[in-house]
């Protein structure tokens, strides 16, 4: 039994500590006017009530002036308070009724007067009491529409013939308020939950769309690596047997070589299996080049985008490092298909060309605005990741992309690939 009085003190102190921050209500409202209608509209009852509260008292109700006075102030004063600390005003203006229907039942009292709430007490309490629900949580709603009844009922109790039934009033039309105040506030509390979840969910999105294209890049250069790789082995292999004379210890050498290789190949194979996965099967075909980009091109103008494509290059493409040659296909590729997704039917030119001083490459899409703002896409396929992979490709090259919207409408992509990374001497 020991357990009950430190229980009972918990749920108290719990009813009497504010859901959350001093925060002022409706500070999560857009527009400013909305932030600033709570401190209007206390001032308004306060401006109202006060006076009327203080006339009232004194006059009709026969209190002292000065009395009158500290009741009214009880009563309307926390009416400022409540636009930061609702359950504070609402728990210093339920004393100060209190306290004014005590002094009323102490006097004479005219018959024809409401009591123990006269008419501006019940207005007050209403006005705190919906500012009540849209701040804390339903227990201490509970509570405080509890407690008011309880009070109207004793008063009603204690002296019968000068009730008026207005504890009903208030009890009825205050839980009310704190039903409709307490929806709005549930409301509110459910879109900013969602509108929060949604920004982390984007952000995750974000991420897992980086990590995807970074694996997905991976997985593409593996063949080039593995290329590499498997020419050293066959050159080291046949090195003793294309070199005569070659010294025992150049032959050990070569040997080692060709170990490391195919060890490093071994190793690569098991990081492509742990990269891929059920879905990415498909992705097993020859890596493309830049020698397919005319059956891109004329892939896409079946889909009803009409593209101009210019190539200034040398003949054969076998000069073009791999990864740059790879790279550079799928920024077309990507950049195609992100024009049939949203831009339909604009025109569309794609130049591919070398830099000036050799140096690297330059690719260039650049896309009118759409025929037909309302015409559905085209086309729902592709990786779905955008800009991300070209940005991704990009930067492992060491290269520059710029992209963004015309102010015709269009949109441009364009990216310098590097045939050398910083890291990568050209003279090597």
């Amino acid at each position: 039994m020991s357990q009950h009085p430190p229980g009972a003190l918990a749920a108290l102190r719990e009813l009497c500590t504010p859901a959350g921050p001093p925060t002022p209500l409706f500070a999560h409202a857009r527009r400013p006017f909305l932030r600033r209608l709570p401190y209007l509209l206390a001032w308004l009852f306060l401006i109202i009530l006060l006076p009327t509260s203080t006339m009232v008292l004194g006059k009709d109700y026969g209190m002292h002036p000065d009395v009158a006075l500290v009741v009214a102030l009880g009563q309307t004063v926390p009416l400022l308070v409540a636009v930061r600390r609702p359950l504070l005003a609402w728990a210093v203006a339920f004393v100060a009724d209190v306290v004014g229907a005590v002094v009323l039942l102490a006097g004479p009292l005219p018959m024809d007067r409401p009591w123990p709430w006269p008419p501006m007490e019940i207005i007050g309490m209403l006005v705190l009491l919906l500012a009540l629900a849209l701040r804390e949580r339903r227990r201490t709603l509970v509570a405080a529409w509890l407690l008011t009844a309880v009070a109207g009922a004793v008063f009603q109790s204690i002296a019968p013939e000068r009730a008026r039934g207005t504890w009903i009033v208030l009890v009825v039309i205050g839980g009310l308020f704190l039903l409709v105040g307490a929806a709005l506030r549930e409301r509110g509390d459910a879109r900013r939950a969602l509108a929060e979840q949604e920004t982390i969910s984007e952000a995750e999105r974000a991420h897992r769309t980086l990590l995807e294209e970074r694996a997905r890049i991976a997985r593409e250069l593996h063949d080039v690596v593995a290329h590499h790789m498997s020419v050293i082995t066959v050159q080291a292999d046949s090195a003793p047997y294309r070199i005569d004379g070659l010294p025992d210890a150049a032959r050990e050498e070569f040997g080692a070589i060709a170990a490391a290789a195919r060890e490093s190949l071994t190793e690569m194979r098991r990081l492509l299996g742990v990269l891929r996965s059920a879905e990415t099967d498909g992705e097993r075909a020859p890596q493309p080049e830049l020698g397919r980009l005319p059956q891109l091109v004329e892939a896409t103008v079946r889909a009803g985008v009409p593209v101009e494509l210019t190539m200034t290059m040398p003949a054969t493409d076998a000069a073009l490092p791999p990864a740059v040659d790879l790279s550079a296909y799928r920024i077309v590729q990507e950049a195609l298909a992100n024009v049939v997704r949203h831009a339909p039917g604009a025109a569309t030119r794609v130049s591919v060309s070398a830099d000036p001083d050799g140096a690297g490459l330059m690719v260039l899409v650049v896309n009118a605005a759409p025929l037909q703002a309302d015409v559905p896409p085209l086309e729902t396929g592709g990786t779905g990741h955008g800009l991300v992979g070209m940005r991704e490709r990009v930067r492992l090259l060491g290269g520059t992309l710029d992209t963004g919207p015309l102010p015709d409408g269009g949109f441009r992509v364009a990216a310098r690939l590097p045939f050398t990374t910083e890291e990568e001497p050209s003279s090597a």
